[in-house]
């Protein structure tokens, strides 16, 4: 298995420093309002890396954090005249519920700041002692920045560069402008905590350092978040925790891309910010985690309607071949075994199935080409399925062990595990809406072509079929009998939705200096 180490630009082979476990932090929500839908491409995204490294048989301590005090908490709390924790605690209820409605399984530890003040002290009073930070009069402490030689090895920044464009007016006893805060002195109307150096409360970087390493130990497999905190958050993590220390802090840091909507950069201040709710309104969890694992999981996301409704399209392809697949099932009548070739050829079908899911996961968790293989993996069990010159015996075996392979593999994406029924009525439901028609109408129209076509008045049929797809319903004539579909769902063309499928396998890492504004 490789993984693309933002700290060395490049995939490397990824080997647990315990044999069988891997120890694995990400940074995860401030939880001064509602959750929004950068925080869900976060969350998706280590919820299947943490998926798929058990998948693979690895034991992990995942451990994702709150951050429940912080400038903003305390000014929205203020604003509301009540208290920060208190205010914090109810975000904290609100994240959980938003984070199980998108199916993200809980992190082994989910440790809150406000928890780690003891940790986070004893972490700051380490670096005072080695020289790497210092204390104002004022009770503020600082990390010195020029105490620790490889500042920005991880962002590719160098120290220097950090005093240009910054304000020449620092705070009072901050020796240096790179110097970033460890604790901060109370101000009025603020939650804050007795210290060495006064009232106070600490600040933002030392939180996840102190969190991940009592949780993880000094030196940990994997660390995560979005790529907006390479700097200074990840950057200072690095910086703060090894300085104390004197080990390697993280063996593999990755960053997750980040999200715009409909191109645009997500900000109240542009007025398009999407809550999870609001995503989860609009559309299901299992399109969501979809449209956001077909890109890998360092590119970036766009929220818009046609990207969204066109993962929407292709689970319903999906669903629909699964449907097939379960009704063959249930009407086979299969009395015999398959023959020794037939066996050998249904399990070189499957283990190929397998054996390309795990060459995608295993290249840097590559969940957008792993997710494209499903277009020719359906086609393939289509042309089964229609297929005159298999036996049933061949089509039963297949089939179920398509099925088991299918959903094992694709649960670590969150994905494929409604019964079919019910991810493809719950879509035509929400489509029938727009189109003002019920399943009854059409029932009744199709019964009515029935008895025109009986009748051999075939302008009478015709002027139902066109009728119904002028309403946005097609129907579809089989030996079976007819059966309907709604046309902006219904797949035509799988060879443009297999090119777009490819086109999202492309990754791009992040490589050489992070940008970042000053």
């Amino acid at each position: 298995m490789k993984i693309y180490n933002t700290l060395k630009k490049q995939k490397e082979d990824f080997i647990p420093l315990e044999p069988g476990k891997v120890k694995m932090y990400a940074c995860g929500i401030t939880v001064y309002d509602q959750c929004h839908i950068g925080h869900a491409r976060q969350a998706i995204a280590y919820d299947m890396i943490t998926k798929y490294l058990r998948f693979k048989g690895l034991e992990v301590k995942y451990v994702r954090n709150y951050t429940d005090v912080d400038d903003k908490i305390i000014a929205r709390a203020n604003d509301l005249g009540v208290n920060a924790l208190d205010y914090s605690a109810d975000r904290i209820i609100d994240a959980e519920a938003d984070l199980k409605a998108l199916d993200i399984a809980d992190a082994t530890v989910k440790p809150q700041a406000s928890q780690y003040i003891p940790q986070i002290q004893k972490f700051v009073e380490g670096l005072i002692n080695k020289g790497n930070a210092y204390a104002t009069d004022n009770g503020d402490v600082y990390f010195s920045v020029d105490s620790f030689p490889q500042y920005g090895e991880l962002s590719g920044i160098k120290s220097d560069e950090l005093i240009e464009g910054t304000r020449k007016d620092i705070e009072p006893g901050k020796r240096s402008p790179k110097d970033f805060a460890l604790w901060k002195s109370a101000k009025p109307g603020e939650i804050s905590w007795e210290s060495p150096w006064g009232e106070g409360r600490p600040g933002w970087h030392i939180e996840c350092s102190a969190m991940a390493i009592d949780n993880l130990g000094e030196t940990i497999d994997i660390h995560g978040g979005g790529q907006d905190l390479v700097f200074p958050h990840h950057e200072n993590e690095k910086a703060q925790s090894e300085a104390l220390t004197g080990k390697t802090f993280v063996k593999t840091w990755t960053h997750s891309g980040l999200i715009t909507v409909d191109g645009q950069k997500m900000g109240k201040s542009l007025g398009n910010s999407v809550t999870i709710k609001q995503a989860l309104n609009a559309y299901d969890k299992e399109v969501i985690r979809y449209a956001m694992l077909s890109k890998h999981y360092s590119s970036p996301v766009d929220y818009n309607d046609k990207e969204f409704s066109l993962a929407e399209k292709h689970l319903y392809y999906f669903y629909n071949s699964l449907k097939s697949v379960k009704d063959y099932l249930a009407k086979a009548d299969a009395t015999n075994a398959p023959t020794t070739k037939e066996m050998m050829d249904i399990n070189k079908k499957v283990s190929q199935i397998r054996e390309n899911f795990i060459n995608a996961m295993d290249d840097d968790f590559n969940s957008a080409s792993a997710l494209s293989q499903l277009f020719a993996t359906f086609k393939n069990v289509n042309s089964v399925l229609n297929s005159k010159g298999v036996s049933e015996e061949y089509k039963a075996e297949f089939f179920k062990q398509f099925n088991s392979t299918v959903l094992e593999l694709y649960k670590v994406f969150g994905v494929l595990q409604y019964q079919p029924e019910q991810f493809i009525d719950q879509t035509r439901e929400k489509y029938m809406k727009g189109l003002d028609i019920t399943v009854p109408e059409i029932q009744q129209s199709i019964a009515e072509r029935a008895t025109a076509k009986e009748n051999k008045d075939y302008a009478k049929s015709d002027e139902i079929r066109n009728n119904l797809d002028a309403r946005g319903i097609i129907l579809k004539d089989t030996r079976a009998g007819t059966t309907w579909d709604i046309k902006e769902l219904y797949i035509r063309d799988l060879a443009a939705l297999e090119k777009n499928a490819e086109q999202a396998k492309e990754v791009k890492p992040i490589s050489g200096t992070i940008k970042f504004n000053r």
